[in-house]
């Protein structure tokens, strides 16, 4: 049971994230999660709206998952992966081989999304290192977020992400103005315009594009027309570039697909998938790639892809993940999305018309108010625990993400308490 003293001692020595030393935002004591629910401290119990950070798309302790963690900790919670293989990992890889665009055939297990990025972008870079045209830039979106690690910050937007502090240590790319046009709006085709210039000017220089599809996630949770990636794609074959796409917050039927770049009936040569790979009970990631660009990786000097975290291949995790697969291969997600999806634009879009708000956006189970004002984010997280619903809002975006399987009363509880949050101007930031 947690004491003042546990509490105190976590605000003096336990830095969490995006939060000060100096002046640490409150924390919330849980002490049991299960289905939907965050227990607190004092007995309370939370509908979480947040998925921990978008990862449990079935909930807690879903018993599915409980139960192949409890199998593997019996037999191997760990090996290296480096001249061993074990039968968790391949049948997870087997099972993502049908649920990933066909095309992607090889698979490389990490430990995190930051790191399959990383992955991506070595990947892309030895590619070229390997056909004797060496090439160091990568081509992306303004306003994209893609990772903490310093590979992955560096095709985060530089000026205006929570990563410019560091733009003087980060190698430099080229970016270009995020896609206008809406996802349930008209296709401006003037969106594709500074995309495509950049790539001719800059086709020699280019290893890959690199960009979040149809969803750009914490960067500011817009959504934009398929039809860009479609344009995107095209553009890539034409100049004979890589496409990269971080499907790492997207992926696992979030948008209502399995894998966000479905909307454009797309596929890249490269994808980074992590977050909802295990149902949230615990981390792992992956960057699947086509045999062409596997291929030409270990043809060049090394004869290797340079990479092997030490975790690579967790055999505990690839158990969950694969256990994971199962359920999504029941198609139960899709009508659960479906539903949130139509909870949210009935009950979300009609907020578009409060003082306080400057835009609502739905798509699949993502609902996102964005506020004229940044929120007072102890203040609004407060309310929304008396409200009796986990929501973390940062910014000018107060957002949900629940696990698939909330129910329409739990739905009802965390849309109202939006509702009435972001109608309160005390819950705002002073300007």
């Amino acid at each position: 049971m947690f004491s003042p003293q546990d509490l105190e001692f976590d605000r003096r020595h336990i830095w969490h994230p995006y939060t000060s030393m100096i002046n640490p935002l409150p924390v919330y004591p849980v002490v049991r999660s299960e289905g939907v629910y965050l227990e607190i401290a004092d007995g309370r119990r939370l509908v979480d709206g947040m998925s921990s950070w978008w990862c449990a798309q079935h909930g807690y302790n879903h018993p599915e998952l409980v139960a192949a963690a409890k199998r593997q900790l019996d037999t191997m919670p760990h090996v290296m992966f480096g001249g061993i293989t074990h039968e968790p990992a391949i049948r997870l890889c087997n099972s993502l081989r049908g649920f990933l665009p066909q095309s992607l055939e090889c698979i490389f297990l990490a430990d995190s999304g930051s790191v399959a990025v990383e992955v991506s972008l070595k990947m892309a870079l030895q590619y070229w290192h390997a056909k004797g045209d060496p090439r160091t830039k990568f081509l992306t979106l303004e306003r994209g977020y893609h990772g903490d690690t310093f590979g992955a910050m560096s095709v985060c937007d530089p000026k205006n992400s929570m990563h410019s502090l560091y733009s003087r240590f980060l190698p430099e790319h080229i970016f270009v103005a995020a896609p206008k046009s809406r996802f349930d709006g008209e296709w401006l085709a003037d969106d594709i315009e500074a995309f495509q210039t950049a790539l001719e000017t800059h086709r020699h220089e280019i290893a890959a594009v690199i960009l979040e599809p149809v969803v750009q996630g914490a960067g500011g949770m817009r959504i934009y027309h398929p039809e860009y990636l479609r344009q995107v794609r095209t553009l890539c074959d034409q100049y004979g570039i890589l496409l990269i796409l971080d499907e790492i917050a997207t992926g696992f039927g979030r948008t209502g697909k399995m894998f966000a770049c479905e909307h454009a009936d797309i596929s890249p040569d490269i994808i980074c998938i992590g977050k909802a790979l295990t149902g949230g009970m615990m981390t792992l990631s992956a960057t699947a790639v086509t045999r062409k660009v596997a291929e030409t990786v270990c043809s060049g000097e090394a004869g290797v892809f340079m990479h092997g975290p030490t975790f690579m291949g967790n055999p505990l995790a690839c158990a969950v993940a694969e256990a994971n697969m199962r359920i999504l291969a029941r198609n139960e997600w899709q009508a659960q999305v479906s539903a949130i999806e139509a909870h949210f634009r009935d009950t979300l879009m009609p907020l578009r018309n409060l003082e306080n708000v400057a835009d609502v956006r739905v798509v699949g189970a993502i609902g996102v108010v964005e506020t004229r004002r940044p929120v007072d984010m102890a203040a609004m997280q407060a309310f929304f625990v008396k409200q009796g619903v986990w929501i973390r809002p940062f910014g000018r975006l107060v957002y949900l993400m629940p696990p698939y399987i909330v129910d329409a009363e739990q739905l009802r509880q965390l849309t109202d308490a939006v509702a009435v949050a972001v109608a309160d101007t005390t819950l705002f930031a002073v300007s």
